[in-house]
């Protein structure tokens, strides 16, 4: 795994979606990290420092995997510009095919109509 600065991770990234257009997913994780151990942080704890907690990145495409590590005071800018990123490579995505409620409504209610008209019901 290889930790990048917020740019340059976002080109590697535009590359992976890039290849995935074709085959394959990309994994995109956001986890909230203090790039510290348990131990160091139980230690920040009891001298009662702050913990400084960053928001760490992690992108999957096939075997490669890159991260980055993003501060509280960065990351508006880096949303948007995740945000641009996932915009112009959504086009590969396939639509959800819906049923029309209309059709569905009318089949229950046809149904309905065909049970009480049943010549084997006497009245």
């Amino acid at each position: 795994m290889v930790l990048l600065q917020p740019d340059p991770f976002l080109n590697e990234l535009t590359s992976m979606f890039e290849k995935s257009t074709e085959k394959g997913s990309v994994w995109v994780t956001f986890k909230r990290s203090s790039l510290k151990s348990k131990v160091q942080r139980n230690k920040m704890k009891t001298a009662g420092q702050a913990i400084d907690y960053r928001c760490l990145i992690r992108a999957t495409y096939g075997n490669k995997t890159i991260s980055t590590s993003v501060g509280a005071k960065e990351h508006q800018r880096f949303q948007a510009s995740y945000a641009t990123v996932l915009k112009a490579h959504m086009t590969a995505l396939k639509k959800r095919e819906r049923k029309d409620k209309k059709k569905a409504v009318e089949k229950e209610k046809g149904g309905a109509k065909k049970a009480k008209t049943d010549p084997m019901v006497v009245a």
